[in-house]
């Protein structure tokens, strides 16, 4: 069980609900409103409930966005109050079909804990009953390693990133074409991304797509080498779901840029871009 990943569907989460050694966690978020309040009221028997922010997954320091990275110590202590030891296999879901799950999916390998996946459709496919009211689990052993620092971009690095890379704006597409921003300062993209929204990973369903699906999808956007990708979103949470998806199209080795528009939209020296940019994959994939 140690080497799943990245995606789970409901039928082997209700094979595997009971084992020991899994722990499964309800990271539901929306728009800066907790799911504390639904989570009462419905979750997967035994998950746990985690805050995005206020269960030390997002550090409070200003000029790196909305979300920054917590530190190793901090999410370290959140995991262990969550009851994730550190062999543990952790299954992570929200309602709203990956959008903040992946995130915790991607924190937990960046600090070096492979044994993670999604639970795709998340609350909404699951069949069985729902558990209210609060559930809390004995403290966990939870070791966090070294941040995987190669697998992050800030700022700087981004402003300096060669011509061949991809960048891959995960927010719906007036956001991204400046049409509308009702959250950060500044209207628009990143000047040469490309607009992915993260909802355009999943079928109708809200599953995500087939990996040959999900290959064309990226492919479409000049992406043939997922080490060249660079994703950001709002505040570095539903870009997440691009890079789940990237790994599911066998295309690993995109990095994310944490801040993302919350950050790079507050820096007097960032350009930003409106409208759409079109593809030009023969271009692109040096």
């Amino acid at each position: 069980m140690s080497n799943i990943g990245p995606l789970v569907d409901s039928a082997w989460l209700a094979a595997h609900l009971g084992d020991p050694g899994l722990r499964v966690i309800d990271f539901r978020w929306q728009d800066g409103q907790p799911g504390r309040s639904g989570y009462e009221a419905g979750h997967i028997p035994g998950a746990v409930f985690v805050d995005l922010e206020a269960d030390g997954l997002s550090a409070h320091q200003a000029g790196s966005g909305r979300h920054p990275l917590p530190e190793q110590k901090a999410f370290e202590t959140a995991m262990r109050e969550a009851g994730v030891n550190r062999d543990a296999v952790v299954i992570a879901y929200d309602d709203q079909n990956g959008f903040t799950a992946c995130r915790l999916w991607w924190m937990l390998r960046y600090f070096g804990h492979g044994a993670v996946a999604v639970l795709d459709n998340g609350l909404v496919g699951w069949p069985g009953p729902l558990e209210t009211g609060w559930h809390t689990a004995p403290p966990g052993d939870f070791v966090a390693g070294e941040p995987r620092t190669s697998t992050k971009l800030d700022y700087e690095g981004v402003r300096e990133l060669p011509g061949h890379s991809i960048l891959l704006d995960a927010r719906g597409p007036a956001r991204y074409r400046g049409e509308s921003e009702p959250t950060d300062p500044k209207a628009g993209h990143i000047p040469g991304a490309f607009s992915a929204p993260w909802g355009g990973n999943l079928d109708d369903a809200g599953r995500f797509k087939s990996p040959d699906e999900l290959r064309r999808r990226f492919g479409d956007l000049g992406v043939t080498d997922g080490s060249h990708v660079v994703a950001y979103c709002g505040s570095g949470v539903s870009a997440c779901v691009n890079l789940l998806a990237l790994e599911l199209a066998a295309l690993p080795g995109a990095r994310l840029y944490p801040g993302s528009w919350s950050d790079w939209s507050t820096r007097s020296d960032a350009p930003v871009a409106t409208g759409d940019e079109t593809p030009r994959p023969a271009a692109r994939s040096k």
